[in-house]
């Protein structure tokens, strides 16, 4: 297993794996994001994420989607958006081979820490996350804005 900088080529099976992810989160229809957004996004003028992949014989397994925000309590911080492994591989390792690339990848851009969220009732990555001692906070609600 190899993990790799993800390219824009590698931004259709990107794709593929959001898509899965949102069936299993059990929001299928909620996935907007198209490929060019991707392509702008990631690799146009001003980027704005980043992300690694695990891949091995040719094909894209996983992948870890990252950006950086800034806390006025904490500072830079490393955000891990999205950590996904396809169905068929999941429990292989891959996820943590992914999970502690990105968190590398934070520690050698100098952030303070790495934030993201998991779903209530999504027990299998709760307890991944557990055993790297994650604080899960509890009091927080989630809000946004569709334009």
């Amino acid at each position: 297993m190899i993990i790799r900088k993800g390219t824009k080529e590698d931004l259709p099976r990107a794709l593929e794996l959001i898509r899965e992810l949102a069936v299993y989160e059990k929001a299928p229809d909620e996935v907007t994001n198209t490929l060019e957004m991707m392509e702008n996004d990631g690799f146009g003028e001003h980027p704005v994420f980043g992300y690694i992949v695990a891949e091995e014989a040719g094909i894209i397994h996983g992948m870890s989607m990252y950006y950086w925000r800034y806390s006025t309590w904490k500072g830079k911080r490393i955000y891990l958006e999205d950590l996904i492994v396809t169905e068929a591989k999941r429990g292989s390792g891959i996820g943590k081979l992914l999970f502690e690339e990105t968190i590398a990848i934070g520690k050698a851009a100098g952030a303070t820490g790495m934030m993201w969220q998991v779903l209530d009732w999504n027990e299998p990555a709760i307890n991944f996350y557990k055993k790297y001692q994650a604080h899960i906070e509890d009091g927080w609600l989630n809000c946004n804005l569709n334009f």
